[in-house]
This record gives structure tokens, sequence and C-alpha cells, in this order.
């Protein structure tokens, strides 16, 4: 059974609060960081684009194969506690900003358990998936026999976290809404390559101080809108002033729609909303651009979105999730392309 058949199946409600998605066989873990030259999975499965689109990625992001892990490390959870980590060989990552560094780092093969909506080779790759929301218990997390859990999220993990420490088991959070450097350095340390997290984490982080620089050039801030298939129980959604996206928007010199709306996180947005906005660029992940079922399902799903600037121009630009939708490894690269592709933008 291949990998997508797998995860439709390990998507059906097996449980309450978990999911376990150890269906079939094993899948072969990820050798580590994926092959530059090789695209997404998203990516392969999206296609050529329809005349107009763009696709805009960043091809530099930062990687550091082959650390050698000092082990036990002590750090400290996003949510106050100090955890002292000793085996990183089965990860239960809370989300793909977490297994993204990971795999930047080499390590993409201790990634034990990932959510169902991964993206990323190494969480496909993983011998398990599951359904991770607010209401995972850790009886289920327990039963995947991990070695380390690693949450992305204070508002959803905090908890968690704490009674699979109160057992016995290490767990750590960070935070999803910290910048991407300060995550990367986070995540290695308590993977034991500290040294190496510091490194990458300056890389991140000189990429997107040249992505504000060419920001900050542009002439026009052209208004850019971030839509999603998912954020709204199921709906289709804009980014708003919380998400990873609205801060690379802005930083690369434009001016985010979900923010200026007065958006929350990822909610949805009138099709009055869209028009009233009148964007100038259309941004979707490659993920979502499936999970829309391609140009047809966008427009379908915001069918307003025509009558913008946006849509009458047909600019509509896919990036990767890594660079785009969370704050991890890959957001530097996402900012500094998507700066230098707003500067070659036609002038107003």
């Amino acid at each position: 059974m291949n990998i997508a058949s797998r995860l439709r199946l390990c998507a059906l409600p097996l449980a309450v609060s978990l999911v376990l998605a150890a269906c079939g066989d094993k899948a072969p873990p990820s050798s580590g960081t994926p092959d530059k030259a090789a695209p997404t999975a998203a990516a392969a499965e999206a296609g050529a684009l329809p005349a107009g689109w763009q696709r805009v990625a960043g091809d530099d992001v930062p990687t550091l194969p082959g650390q050698q892990a000092v082990l036990p490390s002590k750090v400290q959870s996003d949510d106050g506690a100090d955890v002292d980590v000793a085996d990183t060989s089965r990860i239960i990552a809370g989300g793909d900003d977490i297994i993204a560094v990971i795999e930047a780092l080499g390590l993409g093969q201790q990634v034990f358990a990932a959510p169902t909506n991964t993206t990323t080779q190494a969480g496909l790759a993983a011998p398990h998936q599951f359904l991770f929301n607010r209401t995972t218990g850790v009886e289920g997390v327990l039963s995947l026999q991990g070695s380390l859990f690693i949450g992305n999220s204070l508002r959803r993990h905090t908890e968690l976290a704490k009674k699979l420490r109160e057992v016995g088991e290490p767990a750590v959070v960070i935070d999803d809404l910290q910048p991407a450097p300060d995550k990367v350095r986070k995540i290695a340390a308590v993977l034991g390559v500290a040294d190496a997290g510091q490194t990458l984490a300056t890389l991140v982080q000189r990429q997107l101080d040249e992505a504000a620089v060419i920001g900050k050039g542009l002439g026009h801030a052209p208004r850019v809108i971030h839509v999603s298939a998912t954020g709204a129980g199921g709906a289709p959604t804009v980014a708003g002033a919380d998400s990873a996206s609205a801060k690379l928007i802005a930083l690369a010199g434009g001016i985010n729609i979900g923010t200026e709306a007065g958006v929350a996180n990822y909610s949805r947005l009138s099709n009055e909303g869209v028009v009233a906005a009148a964007p100038e660029v259309i941004l979707v992940t490659e993920h979502d651009l499936q999970l829309f079922g391609g140009a047809e399902g966008l427009w379908k799903a915001y069918p307003t979105l025509k009558q913008t600037p946006a849509g009458q121009a047909n600019r509509v630009w896919v990036m990767p999730d890594a660079q785009l939708k969370y704050a991890s490894i890959g957001s530097g690269a996402g900012a500094l392309a998507l700066a230098q592709a707003l500067a070659a933008l036609p002038k107003a």
C-alpha cells in the first residue's frame, strides 16, 4: 500500500482522542534531509500550474546534516518546565514546523509519529501518523511508545505535555508563534545538537534580514491574500494577523489582507470582504491547492477572487507549505523568494 493510500485510511476517526495510523506495512524511514533537487510530495502531485500562475519558492533552505547528538540534554520547554532528554530515536512530533527542523539536521529518520496532515518527507515516511488536535489524550500518545514528545503549541499542548511528564515521559513544547530562528535553536537543543541549531538559526535570520531589506525598498506595498483550504472547520479561510504567513508577507513588503480585515489565525472572510480587500496577489500553498482540487476548486471556494485585481490579472502564486504556512527552517528562503517576487511586480 502506498503512502497516500495509507494516509487516507489513517485519517478515519478510529478513536475519539487519537487516531493511530500504523496501517499496513511500515514505510521506509527518511534518510534525513530531503534532496534539494527533488520536489516535495505536494509539489510532485500539484503538476503544472494554469497559465499565468507562478511558483514562488526559495531554493536555499539551510541544512546541516551529519550531526552527532550530545545526550542527555537539559532544556526548558516553552511552558516553563525543565526537561531531561535522553533518547531522541522515536520522536512524536506535533507539527511540520518541528519536523522540518529535524529534517534539516539530517535526523528525519528519528521522526516516529507525525500528524495526519503532514507534508514533510520525514512525516510521510514515519511509522505512525495520528490525528492531533485539542482533544488528543495522554493515553493515545503513550500508546505510540515514542521516546520523546515535541509539541508545537502552548494553546494545544501545554496540558498534554504536563500530563506526559507526570507519568515519566519526556515532553517539550516549542510554541509555533515565536520567530523561526528561535524555534530552530530550541528544537536543535532538544535533539542534542545545539551548536548546529545556532548555525542554522543564523542562516535563517540572514535570509529574513535580506528579505526585509528588499521589502522596505518597495515603492508600493502590494496587497496580498493568503487563502487556505482549512482552518475553520474545514471551510476555506484567509491567514490572519497571528499566522506565520502574515508575518512573512509583512516582512517581504506586502500588506496581508487578513491582518487588515482583523481576521484571527485562519478564519473565513466573506465574498464581499474579499472584493473589498482588493488583493493584488493571491497566495496558496502546494498542499492547500491540492485540497482545493486545483485551480477550479480554488475559484469555486472563493468565487469573488476573480473580481479582485489579483483575480483579473490571474496572479496566483503557489508556495511550499514549509516556506509560507509555518515558521521554521524554510521561513527565510520563503520570505526572500516572496520579497523578490513582490519587487518584480509591474509598477502601479
